[in-house]
């Protein structure tokens, strides 16, 4: 299970990547869920999977651990951009106005930091957080993945009927009260 563990930490870690990103760079929309609960972006912990994957002598090695970690992630990311689009029929994404870019779900801007994302994960993060991962309870799974897939499910529905990743915002609306 602690490939499970690993998806949901390296998803909730890239979804504070996208707030100190998009705080840096002084965004009007500064926070970046994926999904209606939880605060966490799924590409990022199905990436950090592709890394895992990847052959101990490429993950031991950074010269070829860059290039390959940035296809890798490249990938995951076209893909979830894809299945985005196709089942959730919303955008979280859009390079378009990157050079090179491809359907606007991928650049090669962007690829680059997926490697060196990679390089800084598997040289620093990873070595620490194994030993913790492998210590949480087996007890631990059943709640964890029912909680994800109630968002999932959720998301899927909110996202589907509003057509726009502002749906997820629920928490920025101002209340509405009704007169006395």
């Amino acid at each position: 299970m602690d490939w499970f563990w690993y998806f949901l930490f390296y998803s909730f870690l890239g979804f504070l990547v996208e707030v100190v990103y998009v705080r840096l760079r002084g965004e009007a929309k500064r926070d970046r869920k994926c999904r209606l609960i939880l605060p966490v972006c799924p590409v990022y912990g199905l990436g950090a999977l592709a890394i895992l994957l990847l052959p101990a002598g490429i993950q031991s090695n950074p010269l070829l651990l860059f290039p390959a970690a940035a296809l890798a992630c490249t990938g995951v990311e076209y893909a979830v951009g894809l299945f985005y689009e196709k089942v959730f029929r919303v955008t979280f994404w859009d390079y378009s106005h990157l050079p090179l870019n491809l359907s606007g779900r991928v650049c090669p801007p962007f690829s680059l930091c997926w490697g060196a994302l990679a390089v800084l994960v598997l040289g620093l993060i990873h070595p620490r957080l194994a030993p913790l991962v492998s210590a949480i309870p087996p007890w631990l799974v059943f709640p964890a993945a029912a909680l994800w897939a109630a968002d999932t499910i959720l998301t899927a529905l909110v996202l589907r009927r509003a057509g726009t990743t502002d749906a997820l915002r629920w928490y920025l609306r101002p209340v509405r009260r009704s007169a006395a």
